[in-house]
């Protein structure tokens, strides 16, 4: 007899920039390294955090526009190459998990969930990164901004990462912290959880996830309302 296709197990997708790390000091001490050689003021880490979310192309050209250096394409190339390489040696000197986030991510697993990232980061330095702060074993695909030919918020880098990782988008939910991040979940036609304290500069409430969360504590019962059948 022919055997029952298998249906394959929910799938939590995970933002890394502020979702599952506080990544910030690092992203901002990089930027601040590349204004000195510039020229110009650093940025206080208060200030920068909202600067974040889009990717290193954009806080670049978002850091030295508020210092009211607009950038050529010929600059902004050069810098960017600049950040990669100076972000690269320093991926983790002040980086760390979000509290609970290891607990969110056992309670998961223990429902039957499987794990993922989409980020905008290159691929390389997200598994690194996620090396050093030791959980980069749990997530069946680790997917960057140069995984596939498409990045966030272009739906097709959520859905490549669910299938990467074996998952079925229609037992999937994208976990973030920015617009970029729901912008790509409602392309996708995947449900998204938002948390509160990540890279944003507007409140997260006001750009329609379907939940919101304000500790990872909450995630669990948020993914269940969303994801129903594969808590049950």
């Amino acid at each position: 007899m022919p055997t029952e296709p298998t249906t394959p197990p929910p799938i939590a997708v995970f933002d890394l920039d502020g979702t599952l790390a506080e990544t910030a000091g690092d992203l901002i001490g990089t930027l601040n390294v590349l204004m000195a050689r510039e020229g110009l003021s650093e940025l206080p880490l208060s200030q920068a955090r909202g600067l974040i979310g889009a990717g290193a192309r954009a806080l670049i050209r978002r850091g030295f526009e508020a210092e009211g250096r607009p950038l050529s394409p010929e600059d902004h190339d050069r810098l960017f190459d600049a950040f990669i390489d100076h972000y690269g040696d320093h991926l983790a000197d002040t980086t760390y998990l979000f509290p609970g986030v290891v607990e969110a991510l056992d309670s998961l697993e223990a429902a039957g969930f499987m794990l993922a990232v989409c980020t905008n980061k290159f691929e390389g330095q997200s598994v690194e990164l996620l090396r050093l702060l030791g959980i980069g074993h749990r997530f069946a695909a680790i997917c960057g901004r140069d995984t596939f030919p498409q990045a966030k918020p272009d739906p097709r880098h959520l859905t490549g990462t669910i299938a990467r990782a074996g998952g079925d988008p229609a037992r999937a939910v994208m976990v973030g912290d920015s617009r970029t991040d729901i912008d790509t979940a409602k392309a996708a036609g995947i449900p998204v959880v938002a948390v509160t304290f990540g890279y944003t500069d507007r409140p997260v409430s006001e750009l329609g996830p379907d939940r919101v969360i304000e500790h990872f504590s909450q995630l669990v019962e948020a993914v269940g309302a969303l994801v129903p059948a594969a808590l049950a």
